[in-house]
């Protein structure tokens, strides 16, 4: 705010305290004696002259003739003096009396600030021609009058009565403890005005803020004043002197006759003359203690994190606290801003509060000391009851069973997502808190541990759900028919020869193997995988299609469903796929297409898009260059026609024996790019020959067919 002086124009903290007020203004007092508290009493004071004394009546119910403890504290008005009188005292509570100073009847008035301040100076001002006191005590309590020290000592014998030099050194390791001051030294004799400084003489005056002893010697919520005795010039006085104050001969009161009692005097004429100055202070003499203003300078005590004090929702004067400060005197931190020790604001270091970083998973923090000093002084909070499913100092790791979402920043509410362990392939349901990854069991991979690992496939056991493949599984389930499509005159070069055709044939030989169902399989060899402008031109028709279904001949169903009624035990919704590269260029593992009645498996395609196609009327692109043998007929009555391959629904056939060798490796809901010949199609649908390529499709490649398909205009 702008009227909050505890922050500059740029909005920073600063040190900041209250006005410097009379912190006993209006405030009560209590008093333990008040003249004519229990009826009319006699009370007297000096005139100007010393030897010379008045006395008058005073009576508490009576307006005109009371001096309450509240006129302690009221609007001083120097043309309107008002005072506070005690009951009179005895002797021996007077300086010079036969008493000796025993215990007598000690006064005292006790003023309830009501909050801590730290206080400057505290003043009594005496009222006119009173008795002046001799010994006094000033106490000060910090806890609201439970309990009391000494502030300052007056008296004019100190060692004899409270055991203290009247002059001390004060050096900073006593600067604490209560001196005592004798005020009959002072130039002039006792004041009519006792001041009492808090700070003076004391060397860390000058530097409150680094002095914690001090600061607590000058707080104080209660002042207590203790009057002892009173000092009278009885050596001057004389015997007449004394003896009048009993008689009254000479006084403005007479005294009043009546049965004799501690408030009223009863005058026997015949009695002896007075035998010693004693008799004549005690009650009857009127001597008393008389005070007109009780003044305590200071400030609200609010530690330098508030500008204000005012009173609160229950009436009780509190700081306004700033720097994120709580509290009757800003002493502590305010809730959720415990990242650092609360400490008072100085000129130096304003030691705003700091609110703990919790990441918004909590709601209430605490402050640990040992962390503070391990972060160099940096932070020191400590979260409690993360919520969100975090945990930790800060909130800022997930808490077991859960893992972080990379997705989401630190602070969302969601930030932690449950791990999803597999229940058969994981080892145990907590994941790693930051990755997600599960543990897994042997042979067994996957964030959630849901498939088996290369060189693995599943078992029926829920142990170890994923076992070693033979050597053999593994070549039939690794190896792809990926090697490049031969020339015309290479192969008929291999064909001729008798020492090559016998190397050739044992190469071929060694190209096949068997699977468990005893299928013949061709061995692929792995090549390059790259689709270059040269195969593009050697196609008819290169798309690309969405497989989303498959519809296998009689016998594959059945044979389909045989296998599955044999392992039972397996968990269909484990996944036993292998990861497998993504590219593929196939060939035929039968010289020839299946004929019609051979067993072949449907596929439902989704043409998305036609980079190429055979035009109307053409041998296709593979026709070759002979002179019109049979090739170009059968293009034009074997092969596709070109108005079938548009974008829609296609059927893709493919033999079920090369499904099995995994030439190719086909997936539902998969997009593929789907290049060949219409000579090796059967008439109406899209099919697999040994010129055909199957390649994944990647997202990416759009612009490289699209490339391709400017480029394959310069097609020989």
């Amino acid at each position: 705010p702008s009227d909050d002086f505890c922050y500059d124009k740029a909005g920073e903290p600063r040190v900041c305290v209250p006005d410097f007020v009379n912190a006993a203004y209006d405030a009560p007092v209590t008093a333990s004696s008040i003249c004519g508290a229990k009826g009319p009493q006699r009370y007297c004071e000096f005139q100007e002259r010393e030897r010379d004394m008045a006395c008058h009546t005073c009576d508490l119910s009576n307006p005109l003739r009371s001096f309450p403890a509240r006129a302690l504290t009221d609007l001083n008005n120097s043309n309107n003096v008002t005072c506070w009188r005690s009951a009179p005292v005895s002797g021996g509570n007077a300086i010079g009396g036969g008493g000796g100073g025993g215990n007598g009847d000690n006064v005292t008035l006790t003023l309830s600030l009501g909050k801590k301040f730290e206080l400057t100076y505290v003043t009594l001002q005496l009222c006119p021609h009173a008795p002046r006191p001799d010994s006094m005590v000033i106490y000060k309590s910090s806890d609201y009058g439970l309990n009391w020290q000494p502030f300052q000592f007056y008296s004019s014998q100190c060692r004899r009565y409270f055991g203290r030099p009247a002059r001390q050194t004060v050096s900073r390791h006593n600067e604490h403890e209560a001196r005592c001051t004798d005020l009959t030294r002072l130039p002039g004799g006792v004041p009519s005005r006792i001041a009492f400084s808090t700070l003076d003489g004391r060397p860390s005056a000058r530097d409150l803020d680094s002095s914690p002893v001090l600061q607590d010697f000058v707080t104080a919520t209660d002042i207590r004043i203790v009057f002892h005795r009173l000092h009278l010039p009885l050596a001057e006085m004389g015997a007449a002197s004394a003896a009048d104050l009993l008689t009254g001969g000479k006084y403005s009161l007479p005294l009043v006759h009546g049965p004799s009692s501690n408030n009223n005097i009863e005058l026997n004429p015949g009695a002896d003359a007075v035998e010693s100055t004693a008799a004549a202070v005690g009650p009857a003499g009127g001597l008393h203690y008389a005070v007109s203003d009780f003044t305590v300078g200071g400030r609200c005590k609010c530690n330098g994190h508030a500008s204000k004090c005012s009173p609160d929702a229950n009436g009780q004067l509190s700081c306004e606290c700033s720097h994120n400060t709580a509290g009757r005197d800003c002493e502590r931190c305010k809730l959720f801003h415990f990242d650092r020790p609360w400490a008072r604001a100085t000129a130096r270091e304003t030691n705003q509060c700091k609110e703990c970083n919790c990441n918004k998973h909590a709601r209430q923090c605490r402050f640990n000391m040992e962390i503070f000093r391990l972060s160099q002084g940096v932070s020191g909070g400590v979260c409690q009851n993360c919520r969100h499913s975090t945990t930790g100092r800060n909130c800022h790791q997930c808490k077991e069973g859960f893992y972080r979402d990379p997705t989401k920043p630190l602070t969302h509410r969601k930030v932690c997502k449950a791990c999803e362990c597999h229940p058969i392939g994981s080892s145990g349901k907590i994941c790693n808190s930051t990755s997600g990854q599960c543990p897994c069991k042997d042979g067994v991979t996957g964030l959630t541990c849901n498939r088996c690992a290369r060189g693995y496939q599943q078992s029926r056991s829920h142990i170890a759900p994923c076992i070693k493949q033979p050597p053999r599984m593994i070549n039939m389930l690794d190896t792809q028919n990926t090697a490049p499509e031969p020339d015309e005159h290479e192969a008929q070069a291999t064909g001729g020869g008798g020492g090559g055709g016998v190397a050739s044939g044992m190469a071929a030989q060694s190209q096949y193997y068997r699977t468990e169902g005893g299928r013949e399989c061709g061995k692929c060899k792995v090549s390059t995988k790259r689709l270059n402008l040269n195969k593009f031109c050697k196609r008819d028709y290169a798309i690309m299609a969405k497989v989303i279904g498959r519809d296998t001949s009689s016998e594959a169903a059945s044979r389909e469903a045989q296998r599955r009624a044999m392992d039972p035990g397996v968990a269909t919704d484990y996944e036993m796929d292998q990861e497998q590269p993504p590219e593929y260029e196939f060939q035929s593992t039968d010289p020839s297409y299946p004929s019609s009645g051979s067993e072949a498996a449907r596929f439902d395609l989704q043409i998305q898009a036609v980079f190429k196609r055979s035009r109307p009327g053409s041998n296709g692109a593979a026709g070759g260059s002979g002179i019109g043998s049979g090739t170009g007929s059968r293009s034009s009555v074997y092969g596709m026609p070109s108005t079938m391959l548009r974008r829609g629904p296609m059927t893709w056939i493919i033999p079920t024996k090369d499904l099995e060798c995994r030439c190719p490796r086909i997936r539902v809901n998969r997009s593929y790019l789907i290049l060949g010949r219409d000579s090796e199609a059967p008439p109406g649908y899209l099919g697999i020959g040994p010129h055909s390529i199957v390649i994944e499709w990647k997202e990416d490649w759009y612009r490289r067919m699209k490339r391709l398909q400017r480029r394959a205009r310069t097609c020989a």
